[in-house]
C-alpha cells in the first residue's frame, strides 16, 4: 500500500472540487490547508478504518 494518496473532496467554502495528498503512515491526523482554488483555510480531518479506508473531511476554519 502507498503511504501517499491524492484525495478529491470539495472546498467548503467554494464547493470546488480540489485534491490533496494524505500520508497514510501519519495515522489520524487534523490540519489547516488553504484551498487551491479560493485560497481560504479548510481545516481537514482525516481518519482511518480498521480496513485501511481514509476519511476526509473540509470544514471552514473557524465552524
Amino acid at each position: 500500500m502507498e503511504a501517499l494518496e491524492n484525495v478529491q473532496l470539495f472546498c467548503p467554502y467554494c464547493g470546488e472540487s480540489i485534491e490533496i495528498l494524505v500520508d497514510r503512515s501519519e495515522g489520524d491526523q487534523d490540519w489547516i490547508e488553504d484551498c487551491s482554488v479560493c485560497c481560504r483555510p479548510m481545516e481537514l480531518s482525516v481518519t482511518g478504518t480498521h480496513t485501511g479506508e481514509l476519511h476526509v473531511q473540509a470544514h471552514q476554519e473557524n465552524d
